[in-house]
């Protein structure tokens, strides 16, 4: 075929695309559990707040989310110079790959990790990926990333709670990881599902990009508080590095994604108690997951892993003729959001129907 021809990395884009099941429910799937989104229906200051804003969608958003940062800055006791948003996690991430790794530097990151580091390291930006694999019970391997790093490595990903597995990186181990990493890469602690974290042993990157100048976090407004159509994600990072980062994307974030954020850190109180049912749910399906006699990992987070390896499409497609969606991850494991009760009791019953017997043997529903 002749005519202009798109980088064919970009084809990994597609995929990834193609096998996210979110969104509403669908007369097939009425249980969307694939996703990791909040089950909840918008607060409602904060819906007011977006509605309010959305009749001004004829003008330009605040380019530099400066009432958001404001907020934060209120909230986390940092300077202002030290934020940057943008459109949702994935698009800060895609801003700090863009702005710190050029092609042939390396982006380092366990795997299996979030399905985006990957595809916006190599497919998007042109840097070379390092993957690092988990240990087998699905935590971050420090010890080998530490050895893994090199005079080309520019970023490190952590992924805590890590998605998909769940599992969180402990304070400590943390620490003695961040004192063997060169203070010119930068580590990112990707807290997506911090708000959701029960363990008390776990790092808290707050706490720790105070400590360590090399050191950034990447927070979301997608899970905890709930506004994932409406792409708001912020970095908490060196100066220097959050300065790049509101120079490669101005008019990230929408004003209606603005307003919304602002209105949800007034009602932190609000989202928490509704993360205290998210963990709740999360510890019943876990106990009634292990008490059916799957192998789970013990989840810091919104979703359960299950890793099933080679059954992991079986499971799924006994959960999807019960109207259940849920995410395959190849043949690692499903991840299975916490979602609204009625949805999890769906799960639950089909997934006491299968039974988890031997690797071969087929699933029925």
């Amino acid at each position: 075929m002749r005519g202009p021809r798109p980088r064919p990395e970009l084809h990994s884009i597609a995929v990834h695309a193609a096998s996210r099941s979110g969104g509403a429910p669908t007369p097939e799937l009425m249980h969307p559990l694939a996703a990791n989104e909040n089950p909840y229906d918008p607060l409602p200051g904060v819906l007011d707040a977006a509605i309010a804003a959305s009749r001004r969608f004829n003008r330009y958003p605040d380019l530099g989310c400066e009432r958001l940062i404001d907020a934060l800055v209120q909230r986390f006791d940092l300077p202002p110079t030290r934020f940057a948003a943008g459109a949702g996690l994935v698009g800060v991430i895609q801003s700090l790959i863009q702005a710190m790794a050029a092609p042939g530097d390396e982006v380092m990151y366990a795997w299996r990790s979030f399905e985006a580091y990957p595809v916006i390291t190599t497919a998007i930006c042109g840097a070379t990926a390092v993957a690092v694999p988990l240990t087998d019970d699905g935590y971050h391997d420090l010890d080998a990333m530490a050895e893994r790093v090199t005079t080309r490595t520019r970023l490190i990903f952590i992924c805590t709670p890590n998605n998909p597995t769940g599992t969180a990186v402990r304070r400590d181990e943390l620490a003695k990881f961040l004192d063997r990493v060169p203070e010119d890469v930068l580590v990112v602690l990707d807290e997506a599902y911090a708000e959701f974290v029960s363990d008390k042993d776990a790092a808290d990157g707050i706490t720790v990009c105070r400590e360590y100048p090399n050191v950034a976090v990447l927070r979301t407004f997608s899970k905890a508080f709930g506004l994932a159509g409406l792409r708001v994600g912020f970095a908490i990072a060196p100066e220097p590095v959050a300065a790049a980062l509101r120079m490669t994307a101005p008019y990230g974030v929408s004003q209606i994604g603005q307003e919304a954020a602002i209105a949800s850190l007034a009602a932190t109180d609000d989202v928490m108690k509704r993360v205290d049912m998210v963990v709740a749910e999360r510890h019943r399906m876990e106990n009634a997951l292990i008490e059916q006699g799957w192998p789970v990992s013990r989840s810091q987070a919104n979703f359960i892993w299950l890793p099933i390896r080679k059954r992991s499409a079986d499971f799924a497609a006994a959960c999807a003729r019960a109207g259940i969606a849920v995410r395959v991850l190849a043949e690692d494991g499903v991840r299975v959001t916490v979602g609204a009760r009625e949805s999890n009791d769906a799960f639950l019953a089909t997934a006491a129907k299968i039974r988890p017997e031997h690797d071969q043997q087929p699933f029925s529903a």
